[in-house]
This record gives C-alpha cells, sequence and structure tokens, in this order.
C-alpha cells in the first residue's frame, strides 16, 4: 500500500540541542500509528516537523509522495494535515459552536462545511448538546472532544494527535479513542498519535514507534508488542532490546 505520510531520517535541532536524530515513520492511509515515549523525547517535534512548525535540518517529510519539509504550516494544512496540539488550545471565551466555523474558515464549500459540521454533532452529542456555550466552560474531555472536531471541520486527510489523553480520567481516554476509531471508520482518516504510556494505544494502534532521545528504539505491529516486554526495555533504556543510537547520529552537529 503506499504510504500517506513518509517522515524520512529526519534531524531538528534547537539552538545546539538536538531534538531528533535520524527519524523514519511511515503511515498508510487510513492506518492508525502511534508514537510513544517518555517527556522530552522528541514526539511533539516529530508532529511538529510533519504539521510545519519546525524545520528539519536534514531528511525529508512527504505527503503522498510530494515533498513538504519546511513548507509554512498553512501551506501543509492546505493539503490535508490537520493538527490537535497537546493541551487542547481550544478558544475559551468563544462558543463550542465558533471554535467549530473556525476550523471550516478557510473552506469554499459550505454546503460541505454545514454537512460536516451535522455529522460531527451526531458523533458527538455532548457537544450538540453544548453548542452554545463557551467552550472555556467545557471539562477537560469535552474539551478534547471539540479540539478533535475543530480540525476535522477542515476535512483533513492526515490527522496529528498530539497526548490526547493528557489530564483525562481513564473512562473520558477511552472515549476519546473510540471517537477517533469512529473518524477513521466512517472517513478513512489517516491518525498519527502521540502518547507517554502504551497501557491503551496498544488497543487501538495499528502500529507502534518508541521514541527515546530523539531516537526511535523500536517499531512494531501492536498485535506484535502486547505483552509490553520489548516496550519497556525501548521505553526505558535498559535490556538488550534497546538499541542504542547509532554513532553516527549520536556524533551529529
Amino acid at each position: 500500500m503506499k504510504p500517506l505520510l513518509e517522515i524520512d531520517q529526519i534531524h531538528v535541532r534547537y539552538g545546539d540541542m538536538t531534538a531528533l536524530r535520524g527519524v523514519s515513520i511511515t503511515v498508510a492511509e487510513s492506518e492508525v500509528v502511534c508514537v510513544i515515549g517518555p517527556n522530552g523525547a522528541g514526539k511533539s517535534t516529530t508532529l511538529a516537523a510533519v504539521a510545519g512548525g519546525v524545520k528539519p535540518f536534514r531528511g525529508e517529510v512527504r505527503l503522498n509522495g510530494t515533498a513538504i519539509t519546511g513548507r509554512a504550516p498553512e501551506r501543509i494544512a492546505a493539503l490535508g494535515v490537520s493538527l490537535v496540539p497537546e493541551g487542547r488550545h481550544i478558544f475559551g471565551s468563544l462558543t463550542v459552536d465558533e471554535n467549530l466555523a473556525i476550523g471550516g474558515y478557510m473552506r469554499n464549500d459550505k454546503a460541505g462545511v454545514a454537512a460536516d459540521r451535522a455529522r460531527l454533532l451526531d458523533l458527538l452529542p455532548r457537544l450538540a448538546e453544548r453548542l452554545h456555550y463557551p467552550a472555556g466552560r467545557l471539562s477537560g474531555g469535552e474539551q478534547q472532544m471539540l479540539a478533535i472536531a475543530r480540525a476535522v471541520m477542515t476535512r483533513p486527510r492526515l490527522l496529528l494527535v498530539d497526548e490526547p489523553s493528557l489530564g483525562l480520567a481513564p473512562k473520558i481516554v477511552d472515549q476519546i479513542y473510540e471517537i477517533l476509531l469512529d473518524l477513521r471508520r466512517r472517513d478513512g482518516l489517516t491518525l498519527l498519535i502521540n502518547e507517554q504510556s502504551s497501557n491503551r494505544i496498544l488497543n487501538h494502534a495499528d502500529r507502534i514507534h518508541v521514541l527515546r532521545a530523539g531516537v526511535i528504539q523500536l517499531e512494531g505491529r501492536a498485535e506484535d508488542l502486547r505483552d509490553g516486554d520489548a516496550i519497556r526495555h525501548a521505553y526505558f533504556g535498559f535490556g538488550h532490546q534497546a538499541p542504542a543510537a547509532p554513532a553516527a547520529l549520536e556524533a551529529a552537529p
């Protein structure tokens, strides 16, 4: 199957610190791929490199075979990439409906925007009930639902989701993942998701990548990693199953 997204040996630095060292991830159409790792591993930087928030100094990002490395975020968004950022970043003083309208603002198909809004509210009845509430009055789980819905209003082909379970109760996290999987089933949406923990994502992802210190330490099909031992080795960096970063990358300027 032809990949929708190819992250090919990208390196990213902030000042003198190299945050990503040769990260490669491929995501096929309608696939759910998750990157897990501890704080500071480079997960958010990986998504930012795809969405145009940071520019790799080496390597390439391709969407449907076309290089998008270093393009402006709005140009990448126009190609069908949407980001749900860590911490949600909804507009708290605006209503739920106004937040959704912002998601569809750049689209020219008013009928399509209205249809997508109706379909999302059908999928997310809690938002439909609170349509005219200020978004800042929503619970954390409802705000996460709104952040996802706002991103989907752009009608993306690829949805990047950064730490969707952050600060949420386990029951709410399960609901958030059911929403994401429903969007994949209904719309064929492709998902690249960051998480700190593999506890739930193993039940939802097709493939897993473990990122530590800016290097992919382990990758594989979720069903092959369910026992958790290989993931623990890669995540915490002990034992023979967590490969060290290649010497050439450790020495990268």
